[in-house]
C-alpha cells in the first residue's frame, strides 16, 4: 500500500534531519546569519563614504578609517564564510548520507525475492537526486532565515531614510516576483517528468549491460540502440524544456535590480535637487536593493523548492512501500570519523543444530500472476536429502523463497526444532542455513571475495569450500586463481562456473541446512554427479534441494513432487515411480 506524503509532513521529517545534528545545524545558522546580514554594515560605511566625498571640506582622515573599516569588514566577512562553509558541508554530508543509510536498509530489508515497484534507474535517482533535494530544502531554511534578517533591517534603515522612495522601489520588484514564482509550478512538473524520463534512460542502460549476450543472441543491438536513443532523446527535449523555463525565471529575477536602480532614479531626481536626498542615501538604496531582492527571490526559489522536495519525499515513499516513511530519517549511526564495529561471525550454538524442519500449511500468491504455493506441509529430518520436483511454473523455487523468508508467506509457519520460526529472513542465515540460488548473484570481485562475501579468511576453509563445489579444475585454469575478477554479475564466467562459485560461498559457511534452488542446471552430467557425490559427503548436514535431474533424485530420501502450486505426492523414489506420473515422465527424459 502506496503512503501518502501531505505537505504538511515533509516538514516535519526535515525537522528530524535538523535534531540528528541540532549543535552543528544550529551553529551552521548563526554563521551564515551573521554572513547574510554582514553586508549592512558595508552599506552604512559606502553612505557615508559618498556623503563624505560630496561635502566641500577636508575629509582624507576620515575617508581613510572608512576604507580601513569596510577592509576589515570584508575580512571577517570572509572569515566567517570560510568557516560557514566547513560547518555547512559537514552538516550537508550528515544530512544526505543519514537519508541514503536508511534507504539502503529500508531496501535491505525487504523481503530478498519480493520485486521493487521501481526500476533500478529509479532507486538510483532517488538515492542521488531526491536525497540531494531534501538535502537542500533543509540546508536553504539557513539562507531563507540568513536573508530574512537582512531584508527585515535594511528596509527598516531604508524607511528611516526615505519611506515614500521604499515603498514605490520595493512593491513593484516584489510582484513581479512574486508573478515569476507562479511560474515555478510549471517547473516543477518539467522537472518531475524530466527526472522520470532520466530514471528511464538510466533503467534501460543498466537492462542492457545486464542484458548484452541475449541482444547479441538475437541480433537486437539496432532495435535497443535505437529505443535508447528514442529515451534519451525525449529526456533531452523535457530537460532542455525545463532549463528554458528556469533560466527564462533567472532572467526576470537579474534584472529587477537594474529595474530598481532606474526607479531610484526617478523618484530621487527631485529629492536629490532639493538636498533631501544625498548621493550616500542613493547608494546604500542601490546597494541594499540588490540583496533584499535576493531574499525576495530566493523566498519564492524556496517556496518552489520545497514543493519539489514533497515529490521527492513522495518517490522516497512509494519505493520504502508500506514501511513507515519516517524510516528515512531515523537517526542512525553513521561512522563518519571513527571505523564501524566489527561484525563477528556468530559461533555455533547447541541451539543452531537442526533435528527437524516442519512446514505447515504456508501459501504465497504473486499478485500479479496469482501463481505460488497453496497449503505446503511437510517435514525434514536431521541429516536426510530432501528433494523437491515439479514441472515448470509448479512453485519449486516460490516453495524455498518462502520457507526461506525471501517472499512473505500469506499464512502458514515454518518450525525450527518445533518451534516456530517470526522472522524466517533474519532466522535462516549462517549458522542454521546457506542458500545457493538458481540465478547466482555475483559481484564484480575477485572468484575469493565472491566466495567469502565479507568473511574473514581465517574462519573459511577455502579449500573445502572449492572442492566441494567441484571448482579446483576451474581455478586452476583461470588467469589469476582465486583472485580473477569475475566482471558484473560473474559476466566472465560460464555458467556452471558461476553457479559452482555460488555453491562454494554456501558451503563455507558450514551451516547446518543447506539449500539448493537447481544449481545444476547449467552442469554437465559428469560435473553434476561430482558435486552431488560430495555434497553426500556432507552427511553431517541436512540439505533440501530443488532439482528435476535423475542424479539428485536417485541419491533423495524424500522426494516431494509439486503439481501447480499444491504437493501432488511425496516418498521415495521407488514408491513415486509406481504412483506418481510426474517423477514418471521426469525419470523418462
Amino acid at each position: 500500500m502506496t503512503q501518502k506524503v501531505g505537505k504538511k509532513k515533509p516538514f516535519l521529517l526535515m525537522w528530524r534531519i535538523i535534531k540528528y545534528t541540532p549543535f552543528l545545524y544550529f551553529s551552521d545558522t548563526a554563521a551564515w546569519v551573521v554572513i547574510h546580514a554582514s553586508p549592512l554594515i558595508p552599506g552604512l560605511l559606502a553612505k557615508e563614504f559618498f556623503d563624505m566625498l560630496s561635502s566641500a571640506s577636508n575629509v582624507s582622515n576620515d575617508l581613510l578609517k572608512l576604507l580601513a573599516l569596510i577592509a576589515v569588514t570584508a575580512l571577517v566577512r570572509a572569515g566567517f564564510i570560510y568557516s560557514g562553509a566547513r560547518l555547512d558541508i559537514l552538516f550537508r554530508f550528515k544530512a544526505s548520507s543519514l537519508i541514503q543509510r536508511n534507504l539502503l536498509e529500508t531496501l535491505m530489508n525487504r523481503p530478498g525475492a519480493l520485486p521493487t515497484k521501481a526500476s533500478i534507474g529509479e532507486i538510483l535517482n532517488s538515492f542521488r537526486d531526491d536525497a540531494r533535494q531534501i538535502e537542500d530544502a533543509v540546508d536553504w531554511i539557513i539562507d531563507v532565515i540568513g536573508t530574512l534578517v537582512f531584508a527585515v533591517i535594511a528596509v527598516v534603515i531604508l524607511i528611516s531614510i526615505d519611506a515614500k522612495i521604499t515603498f514605490f522601489v520595493f512593491t513593484p520588484l516584489v510582484a513581479v516576483i512574486v508573478m515569476a514564482n507562479k511560474a515555478s509550478r510549471r517547473i516543477e512538473e518539467n522537472r518531475r517528468k524530466s527526472r522520470k524520463a532520466s530514471a528511464e534512460v538510466n533503467g534501460m542502460a543498466g537492462e542492457i549491460f545486464n542484458s548484452v549476450q541475449a541482444v547479441k543472441v538475437l541480433g537486437a543491438e539496432e532495435h535497443i540502440i535505437r529505443h535508447f536513443h528514442t529515451l534519451n532523446n525525449k529526456r533531452h527535449k523535457l530537460m532542455l524544456k525545463d532549463t528554458l523555463f528556469t533560466q527564462l525565471l533567472e532572467s526576470i529575477y537579474q534584472n529587477t535590480v537594474s529595474l530598481g536602480t532606474g526607479l531610484i532614479l526617478l523618484l530621487a531626481s527631485q529629492s536629490m535637487r532639493a538636498g533631501s536626498f544625498s548621493v550616500g542615501d542613493f547608494a546604500v538604496f542601490v546597494y541594499y536593493l540588490a540583496f533584499v531582492t535576493d531574499f525576495t527571490q530566493f523566498y519564492g526559489r524556496y517556496i518552489a523548492h520545497y514543493q519539489q522536495t514533497c515529490v521527492s519525499f513522495q518517490r522516497v515513499a512509494d519505493l520504502m512501500e508500506e514501511m513507515s516513511v519516517d524510516k528515512l530519517v531515523e537517526h542512525n549511526p553513521l561512522y563518519i570519523k571513527e571505523k564501524p564495529p566489527v561484525q563477528k561471525v556468530r559461533e555455533k550454538s547447541k541451539e543452531d543444530e537442526l533435528e527437524s524442519l516442519e512446514v505447515k500449511s504456508l501459501t504465497y500468491h504473486y499478485q500479479s500472476s496469482g501463481g505460488g504455493i497453496s497449503d505446503i506441509s511437510f517435514r525434514i529430518k536431521k541429516h536426510s536429502f530432501t528433494v523437491v520436483c515439479g514441472k515448470i511454473g509448479s512453485g519449486k523455487t516460490t516453495l524455498l523463497r518462502t520457507i526461506l523468508g525471501l517472499l512473505p508467506a500469506e499464512s502458514g509457519e515454518v518450525l525450527w526444532n518445533g518451534q516456530h520460526i517470526e522472522d524466517p529472513s533474519e532466522f535462516f542465515v549462517y549458522p542454521r542455513s546457506a542458500y545457493t540460488a538458481q540465478v547466482p548473484h555475483l559481484l564484480s570481485d575477485t572468484v575469493r571475495e565472491n566466495i567469502l562475501l565479507g568473511r574473514q579468511m581465517d574462519e573459511t576453509n577455502m579449500d573445502k569450500a572449492v572442492y566441494s563445489a567441484v571448482l579446483e579444475n576451474d581455478i586452476d585454469t583461470f588467469e589469476n586463481g582465486l583472485e580473477t575478477v569475475v566482471g558484473p554479475r560473474g559476466v566472465k564466467l560460464s555458467g556452471g562456473q558461476a553457479q559452482r562459485v555460488a555453491a562454494a560461498r554456501m558451503f563455507a559457511r558450514d551451516a547446518e541446512l543447506l539449500v539448493f534452488d537447481d544449481i545444476s542446471s547449467a552442469l554437465d552430467v559428469e560435473t553434476e554427479g561430482l558435486l552431488w557425490e560430495r555434497t553426500f559427503e556432507h552427511r553431517n548436514k541436512t540439505c533440501l534441494v530443488v532439482s528435476n535431474r535423475k542424479t539428485a533424485l536417485m541419491h533423495a530420501d524424500n522426494i516431494i513432487v509439486l503439481n501447480n502450486g499444491r504437493i501432488e505426492a511425496e516418498g521415495s523414489l521407488e514408491d513415486l515411480q509406481q504412483s506418481c506420473e510426474t517423477i514418471r515422465q521426469i525419470m523418462g527424459k
